[in-house]
This record gives structure tokens, C-alpha cells and sequence, in this order.
């Protein structure tokens, strides 16, 4: 979980063990923008929301209350936030918050890959983006966010200082086992999918999306995924040929980019190991509307991105014997069984301070 071994580990958060899998649903619930080109503080489209009824009656169907993670294109414009409105009037979803920097205002900063990463900003920048994000969806939603998600995974230790400053109770900002720096984004490499407590008083979870390793090398994972996943690597397709032969293979809970039958292996090992109590589904709400993302271009895509989610939903809560969970319920229940031990840090060490200019 630390970049740094010799660091103290943080405290994990955990459910009674008593408790069957628990089960979160987060959506990254943004703009429309080519995910191709360069980014641009233009890119601002939201019709793709008028269509996010079709997974939620997929949700409502199995008693799950997604979590839609709102960026400011999306909690600003009514044809963004009102079918959200509508999901909240029948207490059928949570609300919490989601930064993309270059839509968020105030734009300072030049646009572009590096400043994508809201991690990257100064100190202050990144302050006043999350005030105002976190107050047009306070006034248009009529709820306060407790849970965040930075945009592509852009947060650090100072990230999360800011998010205690301002009230929130989650992040699922942690990409596990994954190296972002080549794309100047954080380095999770060593950073597990367990839940644990950070801050000063340790008030704030961390929820990672669930990322497991499969193949006969998964013990390894952690130390040996850097290397076939790294540069070299890459060049090599090692990952592929990896993932083929089932040496090693990283895979992450979402409908985006893995198939229902690799979610059921990953789900069903981590089961058998004990290695998972709270499963998180994660994707983006563009892919409710054809031809938004590399993952639904065509009909018969978003055809089988709503299979996706029924069959895993019918399987979690059928084969898995697992339950549909709120991320509020979860806090309250981690909170509750946790020991009171004095606060370690949460944070891997190496993180470096950004200058505030």
C-alpha cells in the first residue's frame, strides 16, 4: 500500500468478518469530450445524461444505489443535473463529487495532459476548483458531497488534505497496482485495493476501485507487475502474452474494457482468498450514450454494456451471495468496527509538495 515499506502502514479499513461481500456502484458522471484529442476547456456537452435511466433501472432491479461522482459541466447545466434529480427524489442514488480541471472554473492554469491531473495544480488552484465544484452541486442539487473521485485518478497527500478541509468522508481516488507517472499522473503502483483511514484524525476513507491480479504468478503481482506493465514491457506486449498464457493478469471491476466472464474470475478469486469485502464497480456516465467512448460506439455496444451489469449484479448477489451497499453505509459500518489506535500516516512517502504559484 506505501511506496515506501519502511513507512507506517495506514489503518485499514475493514467490515466485521461476519459481513457477506458488500457491493458499490461509483460513476465518473461527466462531460462529453473525444477522448483522442487534446483537452479542452470547450468540451462541455451533457447529453449523454438523458440516458443514464437505463443502467440505473438495471441498479434499481438488484436494490443498488449508485454513487454519481458530478463534475462541474454535469452539476452546472440542468440537462445535466436534473435526471439526477429525479434519481434523488426516490432516494435511488448518492451524490459525490468529480474534478476535471480543465472544465472547472477558474481556468488558470494552461490546459493540457499535465494540468488534466489536478495533483499537478498549485496548492491554491486546486482549492478554489473543489470549493466550486462542491457548492454548484450543494445549489443544484440540493445535497453536500461526501465522496470524491479526482479526474483521471489526480490526487495526492495534499489532494486529500483538502478534501478533510472541506468535509468530505470518501475518496476513491486510488487506481491500484498502476503507474501513471509516464502520463505525469500519481504512482500507485504499491498501492492496494484495501479501504483504509487518513487525515489528521483519520475521519477520512479511502475506497480504491477494486484492481486484483489473476494467474498462476498472482502472489507476485505487486512486485512483478511494474516490470512487464513498464515501458520496456509495453514494448515487449509482456502484459499480453502474460494475460494469454494466465501467468499474470491485472484486471479492474468496470463494464469498460473487460469482459463480464473475466469481472466473475477476478470477483470469484478474491472471494476465495479473502482478499475483498467491498467490491466497486466503476465507469463513466458518457458510455449511457452511443459513441461518447471508446467503449460504446455502436448500439449493439451499449447492448452489451447493460448485459454486463445485470449479469454481474445477478451474480453478486446470486452465486456471490453478496449485497448491494450505500458508500454512506459503508463508512458508518467501518467506522463503527474500527479499533481506536493513535492515527498513523496514511499517505506513501515520496509524494512531492507542489509549490503554491
Amino acid at each position: 500500500m506505501t511506496a515506501d515499506r519502511t513507512a507506517p502502514m495506514p489503518h485499514r479499513g475493514c467490515l466485521p468478518a461476519s459481513t457477506p461481500p458488500q457491493l458499490l456502484v461509483l460513476v465518473d458522471t461527466e462531460e462529453e469530450f473525444d477522448w483522442q484529442k487534446n483537452f479542452s476547456s470547450d468540451a462541455r456537452g451533457v447529453t449523454a445524461m438523458k440516458h443514464q435511466w437505463r443502467a440505473q433501472m438495471v441498479f434499481d432491479r438488484y436494490g443498488v444505489k449508485p454513487v454519481y461522482l458530478v463534475d462541474y459541466p454535469v452539476a452546472v447545466q440542468a440537462d445535466g443535473y436534473q435526471p439526477l434529480r429525479e434519481f434523488l427524489a426516490d432516494a435511488r442514488c448518492e451524490i459525490g463529487a468529480h474534478l476535471h480541471p480543465w472544465v472547472t472554473p477558474p481556468v488558470e492554469e494552461e490546459v493540457g495532459d499535465r494540468n488534466s491531473f489536478a495533483c499537478n495544480l498549485p496548492r491554491d488552484l486546486e482549492h478554489r476548483k473543489l470549493i466550486i465544484l462542491k457548492q454548484t452541486i450543494e445549489h443544484n442539487l440540493g445535497v453536500a458531497p461526501i465522496v470524491y473521485r479526482a479526474g483521471r485518478y489526480g490526487a495526492d497527500a495534499e489532494t486529500r488534505a483538502l478534501l478533510d478541509e472541506l468535509g468530505f468522508l470518501i475518496d476513491s481516488s486510488v487506481l491500484p497496482w498502476t503507474d501513471l507517472r509516464p502520463i505525469a499522473g500519481p504512482d500507485f503502483r504499491h498501492w492496494s485495493p484495501d479501504p483504509f483511514w487518513f487525515g489528521g484524525a483519520e475521519r477520512l476513507l479511502e475506497i480504491p476501485l477494486t484492481t486484483g491480479f489473476l494467474g498462476l504468478f498472482h502472489r507476485f503481482g505487486e512486485e512483478v507487475f511494474p516490470w512487464i506493465g513498464g515501458t520496456h514491457g509495453v514494448r515487449l506486449r509482456a502484459t499480453a502474452v502474460c494475460a494469454r498464457a494466465r501467468l499474470l493478469d491485472r484486471i479492474r471491476l468496470s463494464p469498460e474494457g473487460v469482459t463480464l466472464a473475466e469481472a466473475k474470475r477476478l470477483t470469484r478469486a478474491l472471494v476465495r482468498r479473502g482478499e475483498q469485502q467491498v467490491f466497486v464497480i466503476s465507469y463513466h456516465s458518457p458510455s449511457l450514450g452511443v459513441g461518447h467512448t471508446p467503449y460504446v460506439r455502436t448500439r449493439r455496444d451499449l447492448e452489451q454494456f447493460l448485459a454486463w451489469l445485470d449479469g454481474y449484479l445477478e451474480f453478486f448477489m446470486g452465486e456471490i451471495g453478496g449485497r448491494p451497499a450505500s458508500a454512506q453505509g459503508v463508512y458508518r459500518a467501518m467506522d463503527a468496527a474500527r479499533g481506536r489506535t493513535l492515527p498513523q500516516a496514511a499517505q506513501p512517502s515520496g509524494e512531492r509538495r507542489r509549490a503554491a504559484g
